[in-house]
This record gives C-alpha cells, sequence and structure tokens, in this order.
C-alpha cells in the first residue's frame, strides 16, 4: 500500500489562485465533503501532519457545508477550495484535469436520517450518482487509491439484549432508512469498480462521530446548544437507542492510515468502543453545563429507529495498529469547551447567516 519513488518522484503543475507554481515530490488528495463535520477536521489534521501534500477541497456548500469551518487553512498555500456538486461531471473532471490527484477521499454525503426520510432522492443523487462520477473521474485520469468514507448504518442494528454482538466487516448488509441504503449501495459501487475496473479503493465504515466543527442539528451539538440557550431537549421515544461514540480526530487518523497503508479492496470498521444511550448522553452534558435534567423532553420516535450500533474494530487494529486513543469522558468535555468557545460559529449557523459566507468571501475573490 506504500507509495513507490517513481510516483513520488512525479512533477506537478499547481494551480492556486492565479499563480502557477512548480512543486516536486508532492501528494495531491481531492478531498469532497471537505467543509462538512468530519472532512473539514480530515483536511486540518492532514494539513498539519504533511505540510508539504497538497490538499483540495470540493464541497458543493449545501445546507451542512461550511466554508468559515475551513478559515483556519484558507491561506494555506498547500490548500484550495473549490465549490462544486460531486454529481457535476464536467466540474469534477475540470478539478481533476488542474490537480492531477493522486489520492481521493470522498467523504461528500447527505447524512441526516430524518431528512432521509423526508426526503430520499437527494440521497441517492449525491450519495450514489456522485460516488460514480468521483470514481469515472479516478479511472478516466488516473490515481493510486480512492478511499470510501462510509457508515456503520449499512448493517442495520442490534438488539439492545445482546451486548456481546457486534458488526464485523462480514456482517451482512440490512439497511433501515434511505440514507443508510443510498451509502451501502455506494459501498458496492465501490467495490464493484475495484473488480470490474480495478480501480484501487478501500472503504472505511464509522460509528457515531463527535467533536469540534459538528453540525447543529446531530444529536451532541444540538443538546449543547439547547442546553446553553435553557430550551427543551428533545429526546426520541424513551432514549434508550445505543451508539457507539468516535471521537472525530481518532477516526481522521484511522483514515489517514488506510489510504496510506490499507489494503485496496477492502472494507474497515472504524469504532470507538464507547457505547452509550441517548439519554446518557444528554444527562452528561446536563452535568458539564450545570443544566437541570428537567429539560429533557421525550418526542415521537423516528421511523425505523436503529436500535444499538457497535463496531468491532479489531481488523484495522491488528492490520494498521489503529486503536481509539479518545476516551468518551475526555471527548465529551473537550467537545464541550469547543462549543463554549467558538459560539458565534454554531449561532452563525442556528441563525442561518452562515449560508451568506461564501458570497461575502469569495465575491470580490
Amino acid at each position: 500500500g506504500c507509495f513507490s519513488q517513481s510516483f513520488l518522484a512525479k512533477r506537478y503543475k499547481i494551480y492556486y489562485n492565479t499563480q502557477t507554481y512548480f512543486k516536486e515530490d508532492r501528494i495531491m488528495i481531492i478531498v469532497t465533503g471537505g467543509a462538512g463535520f468530519i472532512g473539514s477536521n480530515f483536511v486540518f489534521h492532514m494539513l498539519n501532519k504533511y505540510p508539504d501534500y497538497r490538499m483540495i477541497c470540493l464541497d458543493a456548500l449545501t445546507y451542512a457545508g461550511n466554508l468559515s469551518t475551513l478559515e483556519p487553512v484558507m491561506d494555506n498555500p498547500n490548500f484550495r477550495f473549490v465549490k462544486a456538486d460531486i454529481r457535476d461531471r464536467e466540474a469534477v473532471y475540470k478539478l481533476f484535469e488542474e490537480e492531477k490527484p493522486d489520492i481521493v477521499v470522498n467523504f461528500a454525503a447527505e447524512s441526516h436520517v430524518d431528512r432521509s426520510i423526508e426526503n430520499p432522492s437527494i440521497f441517492l443523487e449525491t450519495n450514489i450518482l456522485g460516488t460514480q462520477v468521483m470514481m469515472d473521474a479516478c479511472r478516466k485520469y488516473g490515481i493510486k487509491r480512492y478511499h470510501q468514507v462510509s457508515t456503520d448504518e449499512v448493517y442495520g442494528d442490534l438488539p439492545l439484549d445482546r451486548p456481546d454482538l457486534f458488526f464485523t466487516e462480514e456482517t451482512p448488509i440490512h439497511t433501515s432508512s434511505p440514507y443508510s441504503a443510498s451509502k451501502a449501495s455506494a459501498d458496492l459501487l465501490v467495490l464493484a469498480y475495484h473488480r470490474t475496473f480495478g480501480l484501487p479503493v478501500t472503504i472505511s465504515r464509522c460509528s457515531n462521530n463527535y467533536g469540534p466543527y459538528h453540525f447543529p442539528e446531530k444529536l451532541i451539538p444540538l443538546m449543547i446548544a439547547n442546553a446553553l440557550n435553557d430550551k427543551p431537549l428533545p429526546v426520541y421515544g424513551t432514549g434508550e437507542n445505543v451508539r457507539d461514540w468516535l471521537y472525530v480526530e481518532d477516526h481522521c487518523k484511522a483514515i489517514d492510515l488506510i489510504i496510506h497503508n490499507g489494503r485496496v479492496g477492502e472494507v474497515y470498521n472504524i469504532g470507538g468502543h464507547n457505547e452509550m444511550t441517548n439519554l446518557d448522553i444528554v444527562k452528561i452534558i446536563c452535568k458539564e453545563l450545570g443544566k437541570p435534567e428537567s429539560l429533557i423532553t421525550f418526542v415521537a420516535d423516528r421511523k425505523g429507529h436503529d436500535m444499538r450500533y457497535a463496531i468491532d474494530p479489531t481488523k484495522i487494529h491488528n492490520e494498521l495498529g489503529w486503536l481509539p486513543e479518545t476516551k468518551f469522558a475526555d471527548g465529551i468535555k473537550k467537545t464541550i469547551k469547543w462549543y463554549l468557545e467558538n459560539k458565534e460559529w454554531w449561532e452563525t449557523i442556528i441563525s442561518g447567516e452562515y449560508q451568506n459566507y461564501y458570497e461575502r468571501m469569495y465575491s470580490n475573490r
């Protein structure tokens, strides 16, 4: 899985703003969905760990993509942002033409289950057809690795009364929502492109992520924001649904290992070994913020709500030496601290103002 010297010795022409540079020995990575939660954290991780790599972020800036998230790296000469949709074949091919990427990491996806129940079609278009466009570009222009970021939700759910059961890479796909069905379809397409066309692919399936820059519609940031504003904390059903929580930085480190050293054609499960019920999470947030549990309100359960997710990450540990480093007790404290120190970021999102950020940033650029 490592890069050859001849591959590293390629010359690249790099387009950055209006200037053109020539660089030697440069790894180029296109990150789709890099203005989203996990994608942006991955961009930060890679630029920090590999200062010589060139990171190109391709993002359509739909409601969950937020350009202000990338502000810390916008002026980094090794970073480029391109506003485009992964379904737009012409725009994607143009970018590949310009940048000649070595690696593509596809985070771009519609990912909120509730929204997929309301409007399944956009999930199918982005998550399946968008994935196809990206892989077609990889075939046409040649890459060393295409990595698909997937989810443990493709496995369906596990019963609450069997804590001994975990998802492994061999667990059959058994989807519950239009979202998970679209991600499972994309996974199958990725493996088919590997088998049919020899495309060098890897897939990772992760448990629920949490950490900085998490979009405020998701459980943890929503509860933090509501609790800080003394608003009700809506919990589905009785709150007994169990999720395996993974600190986003640990997830980024796992993907870093997979794209450099993972075996082509393989799926890797990435789990946090941090199983918690939704209700326990909300109670922890109340305690950390000094808010009363009386703010918790139970609401009608989600349709087809999965009971328990739990990942067995033995394979990635045995093959690549990865283990989650962040205990939930520490990760949730770090996350709450981040939200307290970055109120402007999420308050701007809640008010809808962040959608105008791109125009402000780029109208005169």
